[in-house]
C-alpha cells in the first residue's frame, strides 16, 4: 500500500530548469503539492536537506536477459541495479530467450516484470524478417527494435529490402541499432585472426555506423516514420544528423561513448568492448557538443550485462557488452559538478525528454499530479564505483574506481521508496509503463 511521503528542505530541479529550495508532498502514488513549509499530519517525512530532488530516471535502452540468459542477468537484479542508480523506469529489449517477437513473448515479460521488478518497466518488440503484424498489434510494447547490423539469427534485419516494409505501415516508433552488416562481415574477414579487442572499433567502424544511420534517415523520411536512432556513436553520424534529422527523427547517446573511448581496451581489455565499439576520444568531443546542441536528444545505458568469465574470453570470443544502469546518473551528475553541463541539462536528457520521446504520460518531471518517481541525489559526496556495491548480477562495471559524486540516497517508485536511505527496499513493485499513441 503507497504511503503519503513529504520531502523537506531539498533542492527540488523542477520542469524548464528552475530551482526551488522546498518541499514535495505525495499523496496516493502522486506529486500533491510542491512548495514550502508544507505540513502533513500522516506523511512519512523525509528529510531533504543538502540533498537535491530530480524526477526519476527514464532508461530507454537496457538488456536485462530474462527469460532465457539470467546467468548473466534477470529483472530482479537489474531492477535492483535501477533503483540504486536512480533509475525509476526502462525499456528493455527483445534479444532474450526466446525473442520478444510475438504478443505471448511480450506478455511473458509482463508478467515476469510484475512479479520482480523494483521500478516501472516497458519492453520493445523485435523485428524480424516476417513479424510484421506483431509488430503493428503486440500491445502494450514501446516501440520495434531493429537490429541493422551486430547481430545474428532472427533478429538481425540488414537489408533495405527488409527493413523498408517494417517503416512503410504502421505508426509505432522504430528504434534501429544502426550498424552495416554488409561491412562488417567484410571486415571481420579483413582482420581475422587478430586477438587484440582494439581490433573491434575498426571492424565495426565509423563508415559501418554512417552506412546504416543513413539508410534508416532516409527511410524514416520516406514514410515520414517516428524514428529513434540508439546509441549514436560517432561524430560523422553525429554531424550528419545535424543537417538531415527531421521532426520524426531523434537520437541518444551513452555515457560510454561519451566517457570511453579506444584507450579503454589498454586499461580495461574486453571489458571496453561493446556494439557499437568505442571510439577515438576526438567522437568524445563531437558527441558532447552535439548533445549540447540538442542534436542528441536523450542518454540511455544500452545495460548490456555479460558474467567476468564470459568476458575473459579471447577476442573475438568475448561477448560485446557491459552494465550500466547503476552509474549512468551519478556519471553525468559528476559531469555537470565539473562544469561540462548543468544539472537541469541531466534531468532533460535522462529524465524529461525520454519520456517525451515514448510518450510515456505524467513521468520525467516534478509537476503536481505526475507520478512520484523521484529520487533524492547528495552531489556533495565523492565515493567509488567499487564491485562488491554493485548490484548487478554481473559483478562488474567498465567505470570501476571511478570517484563519482550524485550518488542516489532513496529512490522513490509511484510513491513507494525502493531505496531508503541506501538501503534496497526489495518488496516493493513497480507498474507496466502506458504510452500514448
Amino acid at each position: 500500500m503507497t504511503s503519503d511521503l513529504l520531502i523537506k528542505q531539498a533542492e527540488i530541479v523542477l520542469p524548464e530548469g528552475e530551482l526551488l529550495l522546498g518541499d514535495v508532498l505525495v499523496q496516493q502514488g502522486k506529486i500533491a503539492e510542491i512548495g514550502t513549509a508544507l505540513h502533513s499530519e500522516s506523511a512519512r517525512i523525509i528529510d531533504g536537506k543538502g540533498l537535491t530532488l530530480l524526477p526519476g530516471v527514464i532508461d530507454p535502452q537496457v538488456h536485462f536477459r530474462e527469460p532465457g540468459l539470467e546467468h548473466k542477468e534477470d529483472l530482479f537484479t537489474a531492477s535492483c541495479a535501477c533503483a540504486k542508480g536512480g533509475v525509476t523506469s526502462f525499456l528493455e529489449m527483445p534479444n532474450t530467450k526466446p525473442l520478444t517477437t510475438t504478443q505471448a513473448a511480450l506478455d511473458d515479460k509482463l508478467n515476469r516484470a510484475k512479479e520482480k521488478c523494483l521500478v516501472n518497466y516497458g519492453f520493445f518488440m523485435g523485428a524480424t524478417a516476417d513479424n510484421l503484424d506483431d509488430l503493428r498489434e503486440a500491445s502494450p510494447a514501446c516501440g520495434i527494435k531493429i537490429f541493422m547490423g551486430s547481430q545474428h539469427g532472427a533478429l538481425l534485419v540488414s537489408t533495405e529490402e527488409e527493413i523498408e516494409p517494417i517503416f512503410a505501415k504502421g505508426d509505432r516508433i522504430i528504434a534501429v541499432h544502426a550498424e552495416d552488416q554488409a561491412r562488417i562481415m567484410e571486415r571481420r574477414k579483413e582482420f581475422a585472426g587478430i586477438s587484440d579487442p582494439a581490433i573491434h572499433s575498426q571492424i565495426q567502424d565509423e563508415e559501418a555506423a554512417l552506412n546504416a544511420t543513413k539508410l534508416a534517415v532516409k527511410l524514416a523520411n520516406k514514410y515520414q516514420r517516428r524514428l529513434h536512432i540508439l546509441h549514436l556513436s560517432t561524430g560523422i553520424e553525429a554531424e550528419y544528423l545535424r543537417t538531415h534529422k527531421t521532426p520524426w527523427i531523434s537520437t541518444e547517446v551513452t555515457p560510454q561513448h561519451l566517457l570511453l573511448n579506444t584507450e579503454a581496451y589498454e586499461k580495461i581489455g574486453t571489458l571496453a568492448q561493446m556494439n557499437p565499439p568505442l571510439r577515438s576520444p576526438q567522437n568524445n568531443e563531437i558527441l558532447w557538443k552535439a548533445l549540447l546542441d540538442g542534436v542528441i536528444d536523450c542518454i540511455a545505458t544500452d545495460h548490456a550485462p555479460h558474467t567476468l568469465e564470459e568476458k575473459a574470453k579471447p577476442y573475438p570470443h568475448s561477448p560485446s557488452g557491459m552494465p550500466g544502469v547503476e552509474t549512468s546518473l551519478v556519471l553525468m551528475l559528476t559531469e555537470a559538478k565539473k562544469g561540462r553541463c548543468s544539472v537541469e541539462q541531466v534531468v532533460k536528457w535522462m529524465c524529461t525528454n525520454p519520456a517525451k520521446l515514448y510518450k510515456i504520460p505524467n513521468k520525467g518531471e516534478i509537476k503536481i499530479g505526475y507520478d512520484a518517481d523521484l529520487i533524492l541525489v547528495d552531489l556533495n559526496n565523492y565515493r567509488p564505483v567499487l564491485k562488491e556495491n554493485l548490484s548487478t548480477k554481473c559483478g562488474w562495471s567498465p567505470f570501476e574506481g571511478w570517484e563519482l559524486t550524485g550518488w542516489p540516497v532513496y529512490t522513490i517508485v509511484n510513491g513507494n521508496i525502493a531505496l531508503d536511505n541506501g538501503q534496497l527496499c526489495t518488496d516493493v513493485r513497480g507498474k507496466a509503463l502506458t504510452f500514448e499513441s
